[in-house]
């Protein structure tokens, strides 16, 4: 019987990063992608590929997986903007993934490709392994989800417990001919940009991220929330938003979506419950490892990989004992997720769903109190600190407060 010391399901960057780590210690990984490798990674090409430097930084990423080095993040809201100095990374997405899974393997990963994850393979009540196409186990001490919402094993283990009503939809085109620079909008010449307004993305937000030239990637996502609710038109589906922002901005007045390069996916926003059990572990977006501040997941992905890579490492230490892989030394995960991967994730969620409710005046306004902020306070909300949130609150702020409040006492 092959067994491996883990088995991860799931190709993606938190996946791969988690096997990247794990090989380059020298254990016997195993991971198990849906994909077949000739396809790989259509179908899961499901990112914007926006990161920061500290990524490219921190998992030894080279340049050429970038498609753009960017200067600037831009919030629009309906009638104002504001800039601020930060560099940042558009990624080739799918040559960033593949670099992942080359270079994992190179370190001594295996990778089994057309292989569909079902759920967890037990014996006598204890986890063992992953069943995959239908009657095939793939047996291993230490099992990790990485499969993204999805989550068949995760979902069966009762960890997972990603809400529907908290699940953002997103679609994004790459176009060409964009004009990045028109009278009266922002430069977004390198830059990465956010809008918040609810006629282009009701209960959302839309996105130009410059590519380089005349290209950039664009697109929207949404959660249908109250102000979606409140919003949304009739038989309108995200397509049809985003069709509609492309055919009424002037900066896509002479643009062209550039062939096969539209991209669809999903993420939770959400606390996340339980991240682990014995001999089990859930990285990247099988748990709601997603940013929501700025929806920025490939970092929180990459370090939720190697969060698990070091639980994995202090469970087999020393290797000359049978492996500690109750939930007690799993727990070191949720431990490391919380203090490295997702700190301050609950005040951060609560700005970013004071955002998604807030109204379109309420955008304007917004724009013009972060010009007056000092960088302190942008910096410190950002983080999630509580203190420099409270500083960008205003009194009408305090419905929208309430409500949430009362809707995390009732969950």
């Amino acid at each position: 019987m092959e067994r491996y010391d883990v088995v991860v399901a799931g190709a993606g960057p938190a996946g791969a990063q988690c096997a990247r780590d794990l090989a380059a210690r020298n254990y016997d990984v195993l991971v198990l992608e849906t994909e077949s490798e000739e396809d790989f990674p259509a179908r899961s090409n499901k990112s914007t590929g926006g990161t920061f430097p500290s990524m490219m930084a921190s998992f030894n990423v080279p340049d050429d997986v970038v498609m753009n080095f960017t200067d600037e993040v831009v919030l629009e809201s309906p009638n104002d903007h504001y800039a601020m100095t930060q560099p940042g990374a558009v990624l080739e997405f799918a040559e960033f993934k593949q670099f992942l899974v080359d270079d994992s393997r190179e370190k001594g990963a295996e990778y089994r490709f057309d292989a569909r994850v079902s759920g967890p393979a037990t014996e006598d009540g204890d986890l063992v392994g992953v069943q995959y196409n239908g009657s095939e186990t793939a047996y291993g001490d230490i099992v990790v989800d990485a499969t993204g919402p999805s989550a068949p094993i995760a979902k069966a283990l009762g960890v997972s417990d990603l809400q529907r009503e908290k699940q953002a939809i997103g679609i994004e085109y790459e176009l060409e001919g964009v004009d990045v620079d028109p009278p009266g909008y922002a430069d977004l010449t390198d830059a990465m940009m956010l809008r918040l307004d609810h006629s282009i993305a009701p209960g959302g937000y839309s996105w130009i991220f410059h590519t380089g030239g005349d290209t950039a990637k664009v697109g929207l996502c949404y959660i249908q929330n109250e102000r979606h609710r409140e919003h949304a038109e009739e038989g309108m589906t995200v397509d049809d938003y985003l069709q509609r922002w492309m055919d009424s901005d002037p900066r896509f007045a002479d643009a062209e979506r550039i062939a096969s390069k539209q991209h669809r996916g999903s993420a939770h926003i959400q606390p996340p419950g339980s991240l682990s059990t014995d001999s089990f572990m859930a990285i990247g977006d099988t748990v709601p490892t997603i940013d929501p501040l700025w929806g920025e997941g490939i970092h929180q992905g990459m370090k939720s990989g190697r969060a698990a890579a070091v639980t994995a490492d202090a469970c087999f230490t020393p290797r000359t004992k049978e492996p500690d892989t109750s939930a007690e030394a799993m727990s070191v995960y949720d431990d490391l997720w919380h203090e490295e991967v997702a700190p301050q994730m609950d005040s951060r969620l609560l700005l970013t769903e004071l955002l998604y409710l807030a109204s379109n005046d309420r955008y304007d306004t917004l724009m013009k109190d972060l010009k007056r902020a000092d960088q302190a306070t942008l910096s410190g909300a950002n983080s999630g600190s509580k203190r420099a949130l409270l500083k960008l609150l205003h009194l009408g702020d305090l419905p929208d407060l309430v409500k949430l409040g009362r809707e995390r006492l009732a969950g």
